[in-house]
């Protein structure tokens, strides 16, 4: 797919018209996607990838980038085709509280990538009888309560993040190890009612 980009910033999200942008599965999927993998593309490539014809994916891409969730790459070649890269290295929703309108379309997104997530964890317990017993041993589902502080709290998502990210699929993309598989890791982590 094209060049890969490392070392770029987090890009946070906080508007009420960003966050309703982001808001669509094809365009949670396009920039998940150009995130993870830090490549640039174009809409034909990654039309089948979300399942929707190059002019609509290239809607959605201008959509996105209108935004600053996307932007233009440099071109790899004569020039014709447009090529798309992410505008960081992850997003962070993060909707202004203060407003309810961004607090409305912060939720709807979020039950977007919840429901999204659910159906991933769907699709593995229906598949995964059939996958190698490494792959079925190594794989868990796991849900723990603690009993922390709020700085606790933020000390042990700040170690779980830095536990993954070595692991990142931009940064070992070029040189993947054998048998080197993509996982999702879903971690929530928030107080309890």
């Amino acid at each position: 797919m094209g060049e890969q980009e490392t070392g770029r910033a987090n890009v946070r999200v906080t508007e009420a018209r960003a966050l309703r942008a982001l808001a669509h599965p094809a365009r949670i999927e396009i920039v998940e996607h150009l995130n993870v993998s830090g490549t640039s593309v174009t809409a034909t490539e990654v039309a089948g990838m979300v399942g929707l014809s190059p002019s609509a994916t290239s809607y959605h891409l201008r959509e996105l980038a209108k935004y600053g969730l996307v932007e233009q790459a440099p071109g790899q070649g004569d020039g014709r085709e447009r090529r798309w890269r992410s505008t960081g290295g992850s997003l962070w929703i993060d909707g202004d509280a203060s407003q309810p309108e961004a607090v409305a379309a912060e939720r709807a997104l979020i039950d977007l990538y919840m429901n999204r997530d659910q159906e991933r964890l769907r699709e593995w317990a229906a598949r995964q009888h059939d996958e190698p017993v490494e792959w079925r041993e190594a794989s868990a589902l796991m849900g723990q309560q603690l009993l922390v502080t709020a700085e606790e709290l933020v000390e042990i998502n700040e170690k779980v993040r830095g536990l993954l990210e070595p692991y990142r699929v931009r940064d070992r993309h070029e040189e993947k190890p054998a048998g080197a598989r993509r996982v999702v890791i879903q971690y929530a982590a928030f107080p309890m009612g």
